[in-house]
């Protein structure tokens, strides 16, 4: 059974916050009940639907034991009793996923960041293929992707790079990406058809703001240097490439891939804060495993949790046991959808039993 008294107090909540609202409260406390209050509408409204419905099935039986009810009436109830349960346990279901908890970065933006791993030059050509499946699948969700620094790979691809993606839950989408990603295939150099393993690894971080994470300017050491690059006409000749190391924590970003040096130091604070901000979460998610272990896989980044096996055409997803015989359609993003929405369908399995539901 749905917890009823929890139930009645998110509805007063709703309740004394719209009069609130409506009253015109004081100050920067109008922005903080607004984000409540719109975080509360979807759960509420899932509510209402809920005892409507069970009102609803509660008639029903009631018409169907009382003896005073006539044959077309009982007939007509019974008819409609199996559709209105089944209508009751789905919003039930409904209800329950809206009451799990919420993790506040999921609407964020993202910070995205892919390294090659063990393979040398093919581990650089798969870290490439990867950012762009990501960058694919940005362009279908309709998000801006904005290159912040890269290191190409000597042979094509990525040593390194990262980017910004900006959009509406992002982070909720791409946060089960962070892990070691495992590719079998047969590199073009190969004259003897042998496949080879590499890897590559992603990290997602959520976009912080300035509320989210205080970083105090005193314990940041900033250098500026000449952009790295190949030469050529388009060589920055000017110091505008900017390091920030945050002292306390020991943590390094690097920019370079603007010409201004004050938007390359921006994008460079910006790149921290969510690194800070992200090692604070993961602080707290460590700290809730200890109680709990309702995470999907282990969270570690240093986890192997997926395998593109290009001779066969096939992408396993190891945390959840998934394979889809598509991976030309996961490459180009379209279908990487079905395999974060049964990652996420586990992530919400795993909260709703931890949680007893």
């Amino acid at each position: 059974m749905l917890p009823h008294d929890k139930l009645d107090l998110i509805l007063r909540r709703h309740e004394e916050l719209s009069a609130r609202l409506a009253q015109g409260a004081g100050g920067g406390s109008i922005a903080a009940i607004s984000k409540e209050l719109s975080g509360l509408d979807s759960v509420v409204a899932a509510i209402r639907d809920y005892r409507a419905a069970e009102a609803e099935l509660a008639g029903l039986r009631s018409l169907l034991d009382d003896s005073a009810t006539d044959a077309d009436m009982r007939e007509m109830a019974a008819a409609e009793l199996d559709d209105t349960q089944a209508r009751v346990a789905d919003m039930e279901r409904a209800l329950r996923l809206a009451l799990l908890p919420k993790d506040e970065a999921d609407e964020k933006s993202a910070i995205l960041e892919v390294r090659a791993g063990t393979g040398g030059d093919e581990a650089a050509l798969f870290a490439g293929d990867l950012f762009r499946m990501y960058q694919k699948y940005a362009d279908l969700h309709g998000w801006k992707t904005e290159i912040i620094s890269a290191s190409e790979g000597t042979a094509g691809g990525f040593k390194e790079i990262a980017a910004e993606i900006v959009g509406r839950g992002v982070f909720a989408r791409l946060k089960f990406e962070s892990g070691v990603h495992r590719v079998q295939r047969v590199p073009d150099t190969e004259t003897q058809g042998r496949i080879h393993t590499s890897a590559a690894t992603v990290a997602v971080l959520p976009e912080a703001e300035d509320v989210d994470i205080a970083i105090n300017e005193a314990d940041l050491k900033i250098d500026t240097m000449r952009a790295q690059g190949a030469g050529g006409q388009h060589v920055n000749k000017t110091e505008s490439a900017i390091r920030i190391t945050h002292i306390p924590t020991g943590t390094i970003v690097f920019v370079q891939d603007e010409r201004s040096q004050h938007k390359n130091r921006a994008r460079a604070m910006n790149m921290l804060r969510a690194r800070l901000y992200d090692a604070e979460r993961q602080k707290l998610d460590a700290e809730r495993a200890a109680d709990r272990r309702a995470q999907v896989g282990s969270g570690d980044r240093s986890e192997r949790i997926r395998t593109y096996n290009f001779p066969q055409g096939r992408c396993t997803d190891h945390r959840i046991n998934l394979t889809l015989y598509k991976l030309d359609k996961v490459m180009t993003g379209e279908a990487l959808d079905e395999i974060v929405d049964a990652l996420t369908a586990e992530r919400q399995a795993q909260l709703m039993a931890a949680d007893g539901a």
